[in-house]
This record gives structure tokens, sequence and C-alpha cells, in this order.
């Protein structure tokens, strides 16, 4: 069986050979809505909750936006100019609009990235920044949540009289799934409030993982903490597996999210019956596989569906490379896992741990093989799995040994398929 991969731009395609019982889990999507720019307008219009855009900004001198930066597909260069046109037609001057790159603790934009993420006009015709988590003067101290979260808020997006936020709705490793409220924060929250939310207290909840809202902990906090900020309105999207708009989800922003996720977890839940020997995953190709730190999604999405003491094979291209100099560093220094998890349970949290904390709990679980070529070698020893040069050594090893008729899940567009074990098969299976 041949199958190909979404890996870095070009993709990558593998022969499967024939004894094993795969099961291929594609990214379910609604159909591509067929007058996008009319749901659009319908949805900053007629919002599913609290007043139209136009009504919102009407009277008000200046505005917030904040984007995904270049390591998410969202559409901004799409959904932008209806935002703006609102904006500017309720009387906001187009000086008085700020767009801010949510980058969180990642990198800042480049100005060839910021001509990507909003397009060439709209990047020479308005103000687009960076926001820098590293810059504490940079936030205003909103005080703390009630469970003790110090929240500092990038202070453009706070000090506008309009606060905005542009994403989309995919599942999350630790949000259940991302858009709305992650755009405050993490993504315009300084430091010293991400390092509280990427905490061992919230990335060893059992609750905080793919497809988990309803109790999820960290979920709540960012409610929270989006609601001191000020979010007053978001426009979140749902992508077809071409990256297609699907739906779109405008309004208030906690009744907006919870309509936007509702539409998704519908569109995107696969069920197995029972867990697989080894699973087949990526990173979701170009832009989440840039980095190894984004790749690692990947591993964790996979980890729902595979059998304790299962494997799992990631292909992502990380042209970039391990990720920011705080990951690099850790990856290359870090013992094993279990020694790394017991070292940070009580230590102050290191920016970008929680990334490698995540990947440490799936060894807990899965024996992991990689094929990750913009990672040097020299990270090889450090990855907690085996890693090869080239796809089909990665995939002969990973399948060695396996018994004739083991099950394998072959998932090409990693992270973007939200699967899990039916419990209630399971145990029937087990029984």
């Amino acid at each position: 069986m041949q199958v190909d991969f979404a890996f870095g731009k070009s993709g990558i395609s593998l022969t499967l050979p024939s004894g094993f019982d795969y099961r291929l889990l594609e990214a379910r999507s609604a159909a591509p809505l067929p007058d996008w720019q009319a749901a659009l307008n319908d949805a900053l219009d007629s919002p599913v909750a609290g007043p139209a855009l136009s009504a919102l900004a009407s009277g008000k001198r200046t505005a917030a936006i904040s984007v995904c930066d270049i390591t998410r597909p969202a559409p901004n260069r799409l959904v932008l100019p209806a935002v703006l046109a609102r904006l500017e037609s309720a009387g906001i001057p187009r000086s008085g609009i700020t767009i801010l790159i949510a980058t969180g603790l990642h990198r800042p934009a480049t100005d060839a990235e910021i001509r990507e993420i909003v397009g060439p006009a709209l990047a020479a015709e308005y103000r687009v920044e960076n926001h820098y988590a590293r810059n504490l003067s940079d936030h205003r101290h909103l005080g703390e949540t009630e469970s003790g979260t110090p929240v500092y808020i990038d202070e453009r997006f706070v000090a506008a009289d309009v606060r905005i936020t542009l994403g989309f709705i995919e599942p999350h490793l630790m949000l259940g799934y991302s858009g709305g409220r992650k755009l405050v924060a993490p993504g315009l929250a300084a430091q010293e409030t991400i390092k509280v939310l990427h905490s061992p207290r919230f990335m060893r909840d059992a609750r905080t993982h793919e497809g988990s809202i309803a109790d999820n902990p960290l979920h709540r906090e960012l409610l929270a903490i989006a609601g001191m900020a000020g979010h007053q309105f978001m426009v979140d999207v749902a992508l077809t597996r071409k990256r297609e708009i699907a739906g779109v989800f405008a309004g208030e922003p906690v009744a907006a999210h919870r309509a936007g996720v509702d539409f998704v977890s519908r569109v995107m839940l696969e069920r197995l019956d029972a867990p697989v020997d080894l699973v087949i995953t990526t990173a979701a190709g170009y832009p989440l596989d840039l980095t190894f730190y984004q790749a690692v999604k990947g591993l964790t999405a996979a980890q729902h569906i595979v059998r304790p003491g299962g494997r799992i094979l990631l292909l992502a291209a990380c042209d970039e490379g391990p990720g920011a100099d705080e990951f690099r560093a850790m990856l290359r220094t870090t013992a094993g896992a279990a020694e790394f998890l017991d070292s940070i349970a009580s230590t102050p949290v290191i920016v970008d741990q929680w990334q490698l904390e995540k990947l440490a709990m799936v060894t807990t679980r899965a024996d992991l093989y990689f094929y990750v070529p913009g990672l040097s070698a020299d990270y090889y020893p450090s990855l907690w799995g085996r890693a090869y040069e080239t796809a089909e050594r990665a995939l002969a090893a990973a399948l060695e040994g396996l018994p004739p008729g083991a099950r394998i899940a072959v998932i090409p567009e990693g992270p973007y398929v939200l699967a899990k074990v039916d419990a209630n098969k399971e145990q029937g299976v087990m029984a």
C-alpha cells in the first residue's frame, strides 16, 4: 500500500508492506463553504452571540487584532480584510488599528513571514507588530486568576478600545482545541504567565489533552485570563483537509468558540474499536513541522490510540531544526525521560520545558521511532527513541518484529486527525 504523508511543503510517499492490518485515518473535514466570503460577512454581522463587529466598534478610536504566527495555517489574509473594513467603516482610523502577531514564546516573525501571515498589501498598509513575551515591561499586570496564575498581557492589546482575535480551531495537545482564548494567552502573554500555564500542574493533568474541553483545567484558566484582558470578539474558522474554509464562528468569544469546537469535534473524531500496535504519523507538514518542538504534537495525538508498550513512528521535516534556544539546549543535555520528569516536578519552570515534558510522557506509553531529517544527527541520542536517516529505514525499524496481522494506524496528517479508542468496544474486546 502506498501512502502520501504530509511532510514539509512537498510531502513524502511510502510503500507499506503487506501482511499487516492497516487502518488509514485521514483528516475528516466538512466540505468547503461554497461561498466563504458570504459566510464570513454573515458571521461578522450576525455573530453566534453578542453584538455585530460594526456595532462593537462604533464610536471607538483604537483596535487590536491578535493573529496566529507563522507556525499555524490560519487564513489571516482572507479573514482580515472584512474585519478591517468593518472597523474602519465604524469610525476607527487605520492609524488606530494594530495587528499583533501572537507569538507566545515563539521567535518573532520576520518581515517576509509577516507578509505571508497577513498578505503583502495589509503588511504595507497597516501596523503589524510582533509580540515579545520576554519583555515584561511591554505587558500590563492584570492581577491573578483564582488559581494563582499571574496575568501579564501585551499592553497594546489591553489598551485598545476593541480587542479581537483571529484564529482557527483544531485539536490541541494541551487545550483540547486551539483558537479563541489561545490568541490572548499564551499568544499575547508575558513569559511569567506562560511558564505557569505550562507548568507540571497543568501539563500532567489527565484532562489536558487533544479533544478535551468540558473539564480541562487549562482551558478554564485561559478563559479566565482572556476575560481579564477584555477579549471582546473572536473570528475563528474551521479548515478542510486542503485548508479551505469550512466554517466561520464569530462573536462573543466564549460562545463563538464553543460553537466552533462543537462543529470541529463532530467533523474530525475518528473512533477505533481497540488500540493499535503501531501508529505511523506526521506533524501535518508545513508549517507545523518546521521544528521538532512543534512536531511533538504528532506524537501526543497518536498516543491515545496505541496500546501500552506499542510503537509510534513520526515523520516530520523539521526544516528549522529543534526549535528555540532553550528547547535546543534541553534536548541536547537532558538524560532519560523518567529522570527528566522527576527533575522538573517541583522546580521553577524553564521556557519550553513543557514540550519536552509532553514528549517524555509519551515515552511512558510507547516506543518512539523518528524520521526527522532537518534535525542534526547529533540530537538523535537525545530523542528518547530511535531516529533514522531515511524514511524507509525508519519504517522498516518500526515494523521489525511485529507479528503478521499486527494492527497499524496510518495517519498522513498527524494531529489534524482526532482519533480515540471507543472505550466500550475496547472493554468488549479485552473481556
